[in-house]
């Protein structure tokens, strides 16, 4: 099948109709049945029927169905990063990061950048690492921040900085004496603890410490993102192990925070595409953004 068969093919699939799928493709419905009638010399066998008046997928319609539509994204990703390429004339800085990251560290970070660069467009989004890396590399960001490790041939990282996971608990939990020393992980066995989504790199370690601990924590909720889990300790719902980002930044009167002993590490790092030169306002808001984690974690 050629690219053009397949494009008719999937608009064929998704309207159910010759003349609909022309008008989605923006061609005539006679050069749409010539394109169908095309595809199907060269595949020697029908691709649809017509069923009170729709056309439906024949059997072998569908066993290609699948493969089709996976092309169909993949080209729809070729076109999204040519028109990205096509639009590098603009300047505009693209950051995209984890939202625990969002809410505890790029604030600060992003209002001293613009003392520097004040009429610099900066687009910022929120993704989970997974979708980080994937919109570098379609070029939808230019700069990536995480606090999972990503190998990748198309990327490059590099560490800004490194804190300790901590355990957050509501105010007055824990007296000053204990709040001068570490939390030792069996204090947790039995504890009312917010659960980590283990999709989380982070959240996969931990569940399998977690798991040696007798008795085992009282999870009753489980969550996504640190953000979360530090809003709902904050309103009294239990305890949670969370970067030191989210432990450290915003109202220190509604949560207490101690390091967790044994220390687990949590780096941070930023991405960028590999062998591309980076802008003077991109190699700025780096600055500041090791800046402002070690004024967190310092």
């Amino acid at each position: 099948m050629r690219l053009r068969h397949i494009e008719l093919f999937q608009a064929i699939l998704q309207t159910g109709s010759l003349t609909a799928a022309a008008q989605l493709l923006h061609i005539s419905q006679p050069a749409a049945s010539k394109i169908l009638k095309h595809a199907e010399q060269q595949l020697g066998f029908a691709l649809f029927s017509r069923v009170r008046g729709k056309l439906q997928p024949t059997a072998e319609a569908r066993i290609l169905q699948q493969e089709t539509e996976r092309l169909a994204t993949d080209l729809q990703r070729l076109r999204r990063l040519a028109g990205n390429l096509g639009r590098g004339e603009e300047r505009a800085l693209r950051l995209i990061c984890t939202p625990a990251l969002a809410q505890a560290l790029v604030p600060q970070a992003l209002q001293r950048w613009r003392q520097h660069f004040g009429k610099t467009p900066c687009q910022l989004a929120t993704q989970h690492t997974a979708e980080i890396v994937q919109a570098l590399l379609m070029r939808e960001a230019d700069l990536g921040l995480t606090l999972q490790a990503v190998e990748h041939p198309g990327l490059s990282s590099e560490v800004l900085g490194q804190g300790q996971m901590m355990v957050i608990a509501p105010a007055n939990w824990w007296s000053d004496a204990e709040l001068a020393q570490p939390l030792r992980l069996q204090e947790l066995a039995g504890a009312p603890l917010i659960g980590l989504d283990t999709r989380d790199a982070l959240g996969g370690l931990l569940r399998n410490h977690l798991q040696e601990l007798s008795p085992s924590p009282q999870i009753c909720t489980w969550v996504q993102t640190y953000q979360l889990a530090r809003s709902l300790v904050a309103a009294g719902q239990g305890l949670a192990l969370v970067d030191p980002f989210t432990a450290l930044a915003g109202n220190s009167e509604q949560v207490q925070a101690r390091p967790l002993e044994p220390m687990i590490q949590v780096p941070l790092y930023a991405l960028v595409r590999a062998q591309e030169s980076a802008s003077s306002s991109q190699l700025e808001l780096l600055k500041q953004l090791r800046q402002q984690a070690d004024c967190l974690m310092g």
